[in-house]
């Protein structure tokens, strides 16, 4: 499932991977050998972010709406 959160993605020579940033959502973020692959962890980690939050009753922001990715 796509979610409609804004994700950025850039590469990181530190950890020697991409890394998929989710800004409206603290701490959301996954990493991959490719672009791509990053995306795709970082989508389970979207939802993992939600069920956690929801779990927890803690308020879930709506996506903005902005770019998919940047």
């Amino acid at each position: 499932m796509m979610s409609k959160y804004e994700i950025i993605i850039y590469w990181s020579h530190d950890d020697n991977a991409y890394i998929a940033e989710v800004p409206e959502l603290a701490g959301c973020m996954a990493d991959g050998p490719t672009a791509s692959e990053a995306v795709k962890n970082v989508e389970k980690v979207i939802q993992e972010w939600i069920e956690t939050a929801a779990e927890l009753g803690r308020p879930i922001p709506e996506p903005k709406g902005r770019l998919r990715y940047a």
